[in-house]
């Protein structure tokens, strides 16, 4: 049991659920980001009001350079 349910008006509670159809289709192209750099940790820690170590931590699979 995942503990989600329908409303009489089927809208799915808790309202934090989600559900949805996967599909993949033989021909389609998928695509990867690059890798991410120093100075966009940075940016991105600053907005987050974190530390960059804390950032670098969180994206390590996804970076462009050895911290």
């Amino acid at each position: 049991m995942t503990g989600v349910t329908l409303t009489e008006s089927y809208a799915m509670y808790p309202t934090a659920s989600v559900s949805g159809w996967y599909l993949a289709h033989p021909q389609a192209r998928y695509f990867a980001t690059g890798k991410i750099l120093r100075d966009q940790v940075e940016s991105l820690a600053e907005r987050k009001d974190q530390s960059p170590a804390h950032v670098e931590r969180d994206l390590s699979p996804v970076l462009g350079y050895d911290n």
